[in-house]
């Protein structure tokens, strides 16, 4: 006889259940809690200032995105923030890092601006990101952000080849007197994301924030675990010595904006049946995005689970 999947609020409201007994347990042992939330900021004018997020107390991370234009002889130079106005953003990110808040810059993004056409191209692109944005000052190179600087690149390519994505990550390593740049990524939830699997396996990147939304086969959606476990497991296998942490979409929580003890329950269901075991080398929930992490609240709640 063929089987019947059951009806998917019946079986959300069987999970609710199993969770609430969970919860009622009280947390596993083997759970780990780390505290670290890091936020995209900069995809939408009505966000909010970057000092504004980073006076909230809720994110240990805040991500500038985009850094989108590059490897072809042009360079990002600020002009496209959402509407955001670039003349204070270098004074909110030393604010920010006075509160001992990371701040990185993503370069990619939707766009299909940037790529990497040759080992001369990543040179070109790692020396403009170190002069622009980071800890050089050569004369000539615009700074979008006035004297500030980031504290690393946040790697989110989406589109274009893979090639050459790991020479600029060594160069940037090698920028800063032997101290290099911290780097982090963000792949897509299908593991390996081809298009920067050569750059994580240099081994060079502190972090792998690894987007488990914008895609059908492996999104958290809904409140469901469906098809996000078994990436999971992948992704903190493949990479055991790096930090994994677990991308989530404040708008695709599946719930009404303000609905904020329903969030509570969805993001429980996430703690007890996907994190504790699976992830020794968990290292966080990274949200996306801002504008609607503003909305839902939905950070106010993940950062007791984090």
């Amino acid at each position: 006889m063929a089987s019947r999947r059951c009806p998917r609020h019946v079986a959300l409201l069987a999970a609710l259940a199993f969770v609430s007994c969970l919860a009622a347990a009280g947390p596993p042992v083997r759970a780990k809690q780390t505290n670290k939330v890091t936020v995209f900021w900069g995809r939408n004018k009505d966000e909010g200032s970057l000092r504004e997020a980073c006076d909230t107390g809720l994110y240990t991370t805040v991500i500038i995105a985009f850094y989108s234009v590059f490897g072809h002889g042009r360079y990002w130079r600020g002009d496209d923030l959402s509407g955001h106005s670039l003349r204070g953003v270098g004074a909110d990110i030393k604010h920010c890092q006075s509160r001992g808040i990371l701040v990185l810059l993503s370069i990619g993004g939707g766009g299909h601006g940037y790529s990497l056409p040759s080992s001369q191209s990543a040179a070109d692109v790692a020396d403009h990101l170190w002069n622009a944005h980071l800890g050089g000052r050569r004369r000539g190179v615009h700074r979008p952000f006035g004297d500030a600087a980031v504290d690393g690149i946040d790697f989110y390519i989406d589109n274009g080849a893979p090639d050459h994505y790991d020479e600029l990550a060594r160069r940037l390593a090698r920028k800063g007197k032997g101290k290099g740049v911290r780097l982090t990524a963000s792949p897509r939830c299908g593991c390996p994301d081809e298009r920067v699997d050569r750059a994580l396996q240099t081994g060079l990147f502190e972090r792998i924030h690894v987007r488990f939304y914008g895609d059908d086969k492996c999104s958290f959606k809904n409140g469901s675990t469906w098809g996000v476990v078994e990436e999971w497991n992948k992704w903190t296998a493949r990479y055991p010595t790096t930090e994994v942490h677990l991308g989530l979409a404040a708008a695709e929580s599946g719930v009404p904006d303000g609905a904020q003890g329903t969030v509570a329950v969805y993001l429980k269901y996430l703690y007890y049946l996907l994190l504790p075991e699976k992830a020794r080398n968990y290292g966080g929930v990274v949200v996306w995005d801002r504008y609607s992490d503003k909305r839902t609240g939905y950070s106010g709640v993940v950062k007791g689970w984090a």
